[in-house]
């Protein structure tokens, strides 16, 4: 199994300067720090203890590992110094941005990511989760983007491998890109919503604590679009590590949320596209492990799309 595991840094690889400031940003010195796996950054991710006992969780990074992760901490510290008490996500205690490095300083939290395959438990613990912050963040107050602005280019993957296909391209794709597009193309017209959307769970951007509740972590692509948009994505992560049947979780979700099942399968349609499309890009700077990642999620969504789709054309051709 290919996990969502990049090639950190550590603390100790930050700049003196950097780890001063966020020492300052803590209010003491830091003895220890053990880091954290999960999540694609070249930079640290690291629980930190300091002399006095205070814990926290830092994580930093410099333009020269990659400077699309630096702005991505950029947007996340402006949306985590914002984000509402109510959302369940750890809080910014200080943030550190000298134009070269930037380290975000959060509030330590005791948790463990879900276990994986993914037990049917704790997938109805995240999807309760889910459906409190899409209630308590609707409507969205917080200065980030629609899910249309966030979405729209991922969901242009098919177009992409239509206009420059890849040999070997599976048969069943390549007789299909129109079909396969036009279904990306009606999943972003229906991500109008007003609700704050995480945008980019998976197992390793959630922790699940001691006492039952769940921690969200990691919020960079943010954004504000329609209520079931974080528990339909996550079934990629479902469908990724296995263990439960996510047909039934769509379901319920269309009915939970009044929403069109069709729908619900164009936008996983639309994103099959976008991670097989993005699989073949170039590795990024610091980042070797995350083509595989997204090829991988491409090969376990594929056959559910091809599935749904197959049932909804012998459908249109029944009528």
């Amino acid at each position: 199994m290919v996990s969502a595991t990049g090639a950190r840094i550590g603390w100790v690889d930050l700049p003196s300067a950097v780890r001063g400031a966020v020492e300052r940003g803590v209010g003491s010195p830091v003895v220890a720090a053990v880091s954290q796996p999960g999540g694609f950054s070249p930079g640290t991710a690291d629980r930190v203890v300091t002399t006095d006992g205070r814990r926290a969780f830092v994580k930093a990074v410099g333009c020269g590992l990659n400077e699309t992760a630096v702005a991505l901490h950029r947007v996340e510290a402006r949306v985590a110094a914002a984000i509402p008490c109510e959302v369940p996500a750890p809080r910014l205690l200080a943030c550190h941005d000298d134009g070269e490095w930037i380290a975000l300083v959060f509030e330590d939290v005791e948790g463990r990511h879900p276990s994986t395959p993914w037990s049917p438990g704790e997938v109805s613990t995240v999807f309760a989760t889910l459906a409190d912050l899409a209630r308590v963040t609707s409507p969205c107050h917080l200065p980030v983007p629609t899910a249309l602005q966030q979405c729209g280019p991922d969901l242009a993957g098919w177009r992409q491998l239509a206009t420059n296909r890849p040999p070997m391209l599976d048969s069943w794709v390549a007789a299909r890109l129109p079909m396969l597009q036009a279904a990306a193309d009606r999943a972003l017209a229906g991500l109008e919503g007003q609700t704050l959307v995480h945008a980019d769970l998976r197992a390793d951007n959630l922790l699940l604590r001691a006492d039952g509740t769940v921690a969200i972590v990691d919020w960079p692509h943010a954004c504000r679009g329609p209520a079931w948009l974080d528990r339909l994505l996550l079934c990629v992560n479902l469908l990724l590590h296995g263990g439960v049947d996510i047909d039934q979780l769509v379901k319920h979700l269309a009915r939970d949320t009044a929403t069109p099942e069709d729908l619900l399968i164009d936008v996983l349609t639309g994103y099959a596209g976008y991670f097989l499309d993005a699989a073949r890009q170039p590795s990024p700077p610091g980042l070797p492990t995350l083509r595989a990642f997204q090829r991988a999620q491409a090969d376990a969504l594929l056959p559910w799309v091809r599935r749904q789709l197959t049932v909804r054309e012998g459908a249109g051709r029944r009528r």
